[in-house]
Parts: structure tokens; sequence; C-alpha cells
């Protein structure tokens, strides 16, 4: 492919991380020098162990803390989070790698400029760009690069589908279970305008236009937690959502209860009873075989004293998985919406017509949350009972933290 900078834009599983992998893998045994830049720790991590893993037989020396990778003849790779704007500097490159380049800040145009370039000027270097669009977004590097050709990258462009090693019958599924945006975004690579667009619709969530009735059995309830740490008119609160799962029906997952408060952290601990006392009742009204699973909680702020606070007393709390927590409010409801949109989760009757007060204003905040929900938007509106609903579901079905604790 010619061009020193390219963007590579594909469709997700396309196998674009195991691309950058092989490509730095072999410069670097040939003695180069190469960075590898993303998002955040996580996404280096897991590319950090796959190199490692490759070039294991040849490795001098290696610090995943670090970041860095020495093999013998002199090569090098340095792994780099783009939350560091100095990420690059006073090093010098064969070559960079930035891999999720959709997912950068804001200031990853600066970061390219000021740091990362620079690094490329001694061996006269190349540049790769490598990501799964995230809307049609000018304030967006990853976009305005696969689009401007002023900015000097070659654009490569290729589906999921592309990947002859992925099953025929998954990717026909992806079609079905998927939104026609969520699927030309993620699957066919495709940039989707999404503002103005409701992600979440309140029809998925109904049966004929209606709530549904509790379910008079199921497999196990259970509650997720979003926790606020400040208090006053414009911070965030904290929400909970009660949840019903049932394994051997359709939907499986049901919405039970909601609840929304804005009180000091201290005063937290003091509500969570209720929540445990909620579950419980919930777990009897709905023939629960498995009784109540607990409640899964952001472990981070005010939810690790809850935490520690349900562990001195008893309580089944778990904290929820730091790769659920981690991911961006846009990538949680990318995850969550093949559920939602093919069916598989209900709203049942006393969460859809429950109103409570939050910032002076009586509403459904659970279902004005959910329905107002725009991909990319930054508009500072609440979204903690959205955060629990993301959260619940995936932990019931996107993930397999739920099955370890029978949910």
């Amino acid at each position: 492919m010619p061009g020193r900078y390219k963007a590579i834009r594909c469709g997700r599983r396309w196998g674009k991380t195991a691309l950058a992998a092989t490509i730095i893998c072999d410069r670097v045994a040939r003695g180069q020098s190469w960075g590898l830049f993303a998002p955040d720790y996580k996404i280096t991590s897991e590319t950090y162990r796959e190199i490692y893993e490759i070039l294991d037989p040849i490795t001098e020396s290696a610090s995943k803390i670090d970041g860095v990778i020495r093999v013998l003849g002199g090569g090098r790779v340095d792994f780099w989070t783009l939350n560091n704007p100095r990420a690059g500097r006073s090093r010098k490159y064969h070559g960079v790698m930035v891999d999720e380049a959709a997912f950068a800040g804001p200031d990853m145009q600066m970061i390219w400029e000021r740091s990362i370039k620079p690094a490329l000027l001694d061996h006269k270097g190349v540049g790769w760009a490598l990501s799964t669009p995230a809307g049609k977004d000018e304030r967006n590097w990853f976009y305005n690069i696969c689009t401007d050709p002023a900015l000097g990258f070659v654009e490569f462009h290729a589906p999921t589908a592309s990947n002859p090693y992925l099953p025929q019958d998954e990717l026909e599924r992806l079609v079905r279970d998927n939104s026609p945006e969520v699927y030309r975004q993620e699957y066919l690579g495709e940039f989707v305008d999404w503002s103005g667009v409701a992600f979440f619709t309140m029809n998925a969530l109904l049966v004929d236009g209606a709530p549904v009735p509790k379910p008079v059995r199921c497999d196990t309830v259970f509650a997720t937690m979003d926790t606020a740490i400040k208090s006053g008119l414009e911070h965030d609160a904290t929400g909970a959502v009660f949840w019903a799962y049932n394994s051997l029906a359709n939907p499986c997952l049901h919405i039970l209860d909601w609840s929304l408060l804005q009180i000091e952290g201290a005063a937290l601990e003091g509500w969570l009873p209720s929540v445990f006392a909620r579950l419980e009742e919930l777990s009897r009204e709905c023939g629960a075989r498995m009784g109540a699973s607990g409640v899964m909680i952001e472990d981070k702020a005010s939810g690790t004293v809850l935490l520690q606070q349900a562990r001195n007393s008893g309580w089944p709390a778990h904290p929820i998985e730091s790769k659920l927590t981690s991911m961006g409010k846009n990538e949680r409801a990318i995850a969550a919406s093949p559920y939602v949109y093919r069916g598989d989760i209900k709203i049942t009757d006393t969460a859809f017509h429950k109103r409570t007060v939050h910032k002076g204003r009586s509403a459904n905040h659970l279902i004005a949350q959910i329905t107002s929900f725009r991909i990319g938007s930054q508009n500072g509106a609440s979204d903690d009972l959205l955060d629990c609903f993301c959260y619940g579901i995936a932990v019931a079905r996107g993930t397999n933290a739920g099955t370890r604790r029978g949910i």
C-alpha cells in the first residue's frame, strides 16, 4: 500500500491489531525502532502481550511497566497511551502505529503534530493509524485523516466480512441483531452521522407499545449501580436499576424498578440497605429460583466505599468489571445495543410508570435518560441511569461476568 502515512479503516474483528503487531514484530526483528500508541492502558496492555509472545524467542529485555521491549540486534518497540500529550517525544522511530485511533482524545491532532510525527524525522519513518470509525465528526482525528487528503494520509477501507476466518453464519447474525446504523459503523466500517439519532428507542423495550408485567418466574434478580462523588445541583446523582434474568424465556431480561438519588456521599451508606431490601422483595415477587444475585457497583469513588460496606455487612455486592467501567459511554451503549434491538430487554409496568423528582424536575428519569442518549453527545445531561442500563445488559448478556455469578 503506497503512502508514508496510512489510515486503515475497517470493521470490528477484521484484524487491525493483529496487522499492527505483525508489522511491528517483523520490523523490530530487523533492528528497527517502533512506537505503538493507543488511547488507554487497557489497549496497550493487550497489544503488549501479543507482541511480547511473538518476540519472546529474540527478546533481550522487556518491561510492561515501562512499556518497552528490546530484542537482539538492536530492535525496540515502545508502548504509549495517548492520554499523555508528550507521548513519543524525544524518541526516534522507523515507524509508529496508532491503534484504535478513532477513540483518541480531542488533542490527538496536536499530539500527532507535536510529539509523534517529529519522532519520524530522523529515519524518514512511516505512520499507520488503525481503527473502526466512531461517527462522522469533524472533531475526530481519525475521521479527518480518512476524509481530508491534505492531512497526508492514504486510506484503506475494508468491512468485517472481508476477514476470511470469520464464520459466515456469525456474519449473517450480525446483520439481524444490530440496528442498521450500528452495523454500518461497527461492521461495515463506515462513517455514520449520529447527530440527532435516538440511539435507544422506547418501542424496543415495549411489547405492542406497552410495558410488560413483572415475570412470575425467573432465574435471579440483581441490581446495577452508578455512584456519584459530589453533591450540588450541577453534579451527577447515584442511580440503581433492578433487573430480572430468565435464561428459559424470551425476552430474558426485564427492568423491574429504578432509583435515582442526589445525596452526599456519606449518606449513601445509609441508603444501601434499602437497595438490598428492595432486591429481596423483587426476588419474592418474581419467583427467582436462585434468589437475588446481589448488586453490581462501579468500583470507584463512593462505589468503593459501598462495596466495602457491603462486604462488612455480609451483603452480596460485586464490583463491575473494569473492562466495562473503563469503556467510554458510546462504546458501552454500542455493546448493549444488539440486545435491545433484537428485543431481549423489556421494561415492566412498575419501572415504566414510575416518576420521581430529580434536580427540580418530575419525570420518569430512566426513560428520559435512555431515549435522550445520542452517540457522541457531550451535553452534560444526567446519565447515571443510562450507565446502569448499559451495565445491566453487559453483565447479564454481553460478558461472562454474570455467568460466573449465576446471572
